[in-house]
């Protein structure tokens, strides 16, 4: 059973939201609030395994939220939702600690299979976002400073994660194992002085 919390300001969709989750097997929402405010207050309570932010809340941004939420839960996984396909949004999401951007005209079945996806360490986006990310990442690219000194099958790895691929998709179109997936995560971690995989990306494409 896959636990999730909603933050977002507009009651219909919230409520709609919460209402496909909790009729769909495997699924339970377990909190949804209004406020950024709020949800701070009750999420480090709550303890769902993943949380649904709108990026755009009155008040606090969902942004800043989540940078709060991850100060004192690491390991939470969070999925931006918002209306817009702003390329510095997803990067200011992904360096404050978000796993994972959907747009919210993504259909039901997309955003469950989405939420799945994140809760088994991937980093899920709708296509066009992931057309952006990685055409970014690719500008990048041509221009990174050498100090980061990737290797080419590193660099491979970095793009499969900016384009949202889990651990074993990303062995199973290379070739290799996840163990050894996992070995050059850790590798370009290290490189790029960062903790996370949305961290490793959001660094890498700053460059």
């Amino acid at each position: 059973m896959i636990t999730v919390s909603i933050v977002d300001d507009e009651k219909g969709l919230r409520e709609s939201i919460e209402a496909f989750i909790d009729g769909s097997p495997g699924f339970r929402c377990v909190s949804a609030y209004p406020s950024a405010e709020t949800a701070l207050k009750h999420l480090p309570q709550d303890r769902p395994d993943v949380v649904l932010m709108d990026i755009h809340l009155t008040g606090l941004s969902g942004i800043e939220c989540v940078e709060r939420l991850k100060a004192v839960m690491p390991k939470l996984q969070v999925m931006m939702l918002t209306v817009y396909e702003d390329t510095d949004q997803i990067f200011k999401a992904l360096s404050a600690g978000a796993s994972g951007y959907m747009l919210k005209r993504s259909t039901p079945a997309k955003l469950l299979e989405a939420i799945k996806d994140l809760n088994e360490g991937g980093s899920p986006m709708s296509s066009s976002i992931a057309r952006q990310v990685v055409a970014s990442f690719q500008k990048a690219g041509q221009t990174r400073d050498e100090k980061t000194n990737l290797s080419p099958r590193e660099q491979t790895v970095l793009e499969s994660m900016a384009k949202g691929l889990t651990y074993k998709q990303t062995a199973d179109q290379l070739g290799i194992s996840i163990g050894t997936i996992r070995t050059y995560v850790r590798r370009i971690y290290e490189k790029l002085h960062v903790q996370s995989r949305t961290g490793a990306v959001a660094e890498y494409l700053r460059q």
